[in-house]
């Protein structure tokens, strides 16, 4: 006999360790039940790292749309020949972390798509021309699927290309590529990326050699509630073994612009109760995880504000250039100003803070 939800939630407070069934319970909630697993994972959350909303000053760098992959739920990727597609050379490249160090932001983020001409050496040098321009600021770069697409191109191990890349100066690994970490529904969404082990191993890999991560998910478009549940164990499982991730970011699924919508194999992305859920039932399920960000790109600022009230104590970065989440549909990516989130944090009683990307808090 399943506990009332209350009792459920008063365990999880006192210490219990939700279970995939338990978790995959919370999510499926459909009534006021929702507000009180919120109001739970609030009170985790002041628990764990108090009321600061915290943010990071960076700058986004795509380097390339131009992919071999054709993923179901990206309204970025282009094929060459495109009429918009483009790829930075290494004059571009340097030039944006000139600017990324004149705008004084402390983290640089690369991802971009796998340029058919691409190897090890391609991320290396895009990793390198920055360091050199901006040697101070903190290289967020490449996640899983990039760094087995230059293993495979360069016939090297993903071992050897993450110590290689961490040489020439990637400071953190982007835990994107992971989707939903469910092999099913992968072959779905996005049939030509590496699959839920491989990820799971080059993740694993990078926390051995010092290279913290993020980690993710995408919801909102074909998986269960028991698929994301998974996912969410997954992750636990390998924050016990490596404590090597900094953060866990949901992000919902932007759909209008996307092939999988179009093709009908995906809902509208998901709805505000499950945006709600997805924040607050990680919080009391990650209980390894200090950090929960609300990345206002995919959610908007309203729903991010909503997001910081059930278990979310981050806003994500500034971002400036922000393409892929435009790409898919959203609007108004491209930089969220710090006198806003301040203005949102303020909203609920709560203070902004700046941080590094591995949470340190800044001073002022």
């Amino acid at each position: 006999m399943t506990p009332p939800l209350q009792e459920l939630l008063c365990d999880t407070l006192a210490g219990h360790r939700l279970t995939e069934e338990e978790a995959v319970r919370l999510l499926s909630t459909r009534d006021r039940g929702v507000w009180a697993i919120a109001a739970a994972a609030d009170e985790l959350r002041e628990r764990k790292v108090g009321d600061a909303v915290t943010y990071v000053r960076n700058q986004n760098v795509n380097v390339t749309n131009i992919c071999v992959n054709a993923c179901g739920f990206c309204g970025f990727s282009r094929k060459p020949g495109d009429p918009d597609a483009y790829r930075h050379d290494e004059t571009a490249v340097r030039e944006k972390a000139r600017a990324a160090r004149g705008r004084n932001v402390t983290e640089v983020c690369t991802v971009s798509g796998l340029h058919p001409d691409f190897d090890a050496q391609s991320y290396i040098d895009i990793i390198s021309w920055i360091r050199d321009e901006a040697p101070t600021i903190h290289i967020h770069a490449s996640n899983p699927m990039e760094v087995a697409y230059a293993a495979r191109r360069s016939g090297l191990s993903t071992r050897e290309v993450l110590g290689r890349m961490k040489a020439a100066g990637l400071s953190t690994l982007c835990g994107t590529a992971a989707e939903i970490l469910v092999d099913d529904v992968r072959a779905v969404i996005c049939p030509g990326k590496i699959d839920t082990a491989t990820w799971v191993r080059v993740i694993r890999e990078a926390h051995a050699l010092g290279i913290r991560s993020t980690a993710t998910i995408m919801y909102g478009h074909c998986e269960s509630e028991a698929d994301r549940a998974r996912h969410l164990s997954v992750l636990r499982e390998i924050q016990d073994e490596t404590r090597g991730f900094t953060e866990f970011v949901p992000l919902t699924f932007i759909h209008q612009n996307t092939p999988l919508y179009r093709a009908g194999l995906a809902r509208p992305g998901a709805t505000g109760r499950e945006d709600l859920l997805m924040f607050a039932v990680s919080r009391l399920f990650l209980d390894n995880f200090d950090h929960i960000q609300a990345s206002w790109v995919k959610l908007g600022t309203k729903m991010a504000e909503v997001a910081l009230l059930a278990g979310a104590d981050d806003l994500g970065g500034t971002l400036f250039e922000e393409s892929i989440s435009r790409e898919a549909g959203a609007r108004g990516t491209d930089y969220l100003d710090p006198g806003e989130m301040r203005r949102m944090a303020g909203d609920l009683g709560r203070t902004l803070r700046q941080r590094t990307t591995t949470y340190g808090i800044l001073p002022g």
